[in-house]
């Protein structure tokens, strides 16, 4: 066992990302029931539907699962209250300072972890008591870190700040890559675009096609005036470097990115008008899978390359 098994109590040192729009209980449940740690994604969920995902999954599985919490969401006490009063064990906060709710959490039992993306706030979420952190490189699909750090230079910037577990995020679709991140210095990985493109996830169809048609080269950071977000080069992106053209204010992007385009994208399928939030690591991504294939690929892919690290000479 290593340090992130152990503190979850899971099979493999593999945990599923709480992406928007992706990570329902069926995803969750589907990686847990795999030997992983799932999370479900509140970030997308009204308060009610949140408590109704956790409530499936604690129907579809008997292993542990948890919650991702941003907690830049106004209705975050109701959703704090719903994780405690259904007995939730696990939670990744975000987006958010790790001193507002890690006492409050730690307190009713719950293991914390903060999702960073400097040494910087690794040490900030160390210091506020959190169990791990996740430390997500510049790679990473989503709402990403204005550092821009990429992921092999964040971890063991990262690894020599801090002695808590570390869990390496961003850019990490298959065993090699876990490998690559433990070696850096990470225990255990956090994948979501590779997840995102699975037959669980509760992304629409034609995003996750879209997924596993992206190639090198096409998603990029962007509305870093706003939040850092990474999204593929659709429509919608090229509307938003239109309007950088012409020296936007914050205002004029507000504006342009409207309500629930993310909404709009991920789970409603529009590939023209939505915003596609997906990692650089789409490029290697190839086909749509079951969950436990994606898994059992991952650790076959780390043995493996394992064994020829092992036989390396100088």
């Amino acid at each position: 066992m290593n340090k992130i098994t152990q503190l979850f109590n899971i099979k493999y040192p593999i945990v599923q990302g709480g992406m928007i729009w992706n990570s329902g209980y069926k995803l969750a449940s589907a990686v847990s029931n795999a030997g992983g740690l799932g999370l479900i994604g509140a970030g997308s969920m009204y308060p009610e539907v949140l408590r109704e995902h956790i409530q499936k999954c604690k129907k579809a599985t008997d292993k542990p699962f948890g919650v991702n919490i941003p907690m830049l969401y106004p209705n975050i006490e109701e959703i704090m209250s719903i994780v405690v009063e259904e007995g939730v064990k696990i939670v990744f906060t975000s987006a958010g300072n790790p001193k507002t709710w890690t006492s409050f959490l730690k307190e009713k039992g719950i293991t914390v972890v903060h999702v960073v993306s400097s040494s910087v706030f690794a040490l900030k979420a160390q210091e506020a008591g959190v169990d791990a952190v996740v430390a997500e490189g510049f790679e990473a699909g989503g709402h990403n870190g204005r550092e821009e750090t990429t992921t092999m230079t964040l971890l063991p910037m990262v690894k020599e700040k801090i002695k808590i577990p570390l869990i390496a995020a961003g850019g990490i679709a298959t065993g090699r890559g876990m490998l690559a991140a433990m070696i850096l210095g990470a225990d255990g990985v956090q994948v979501g675009s590779r997840f995102a493109a699975s037959v669980e996830s509760s992304a629409h169809n034609n995003f996750k096609e879209l997924i596993v048609t992206t190639n090198e080269g096409g998603t990029q950071l962007t509305l870093k005036e706003l939040a850092p977000v990474r999204l593929v080069k659709n429509k919608f992106f090229e509307e938003v470097q239109a309007l950088y053209e012409k020296c936007p204010s914050k205002d004029d992007l507000v504006k342009l990115l409207g309500r629930a385009r993310a909404k709009k994208g991920m789970f409603e399928g529009d590939l023209e008008e939505g915003e596609l939030e997906i990692g650089q690591i789409s490029g290697l991504i190839h086909e749509i899978l079951p969950v436990e294939q994606i898994i059992q690929e991952m650790i076959s892919d780390f043995e493996t390359a394992q064994k020829e690290k092992a036989s390396f000479e100088f």
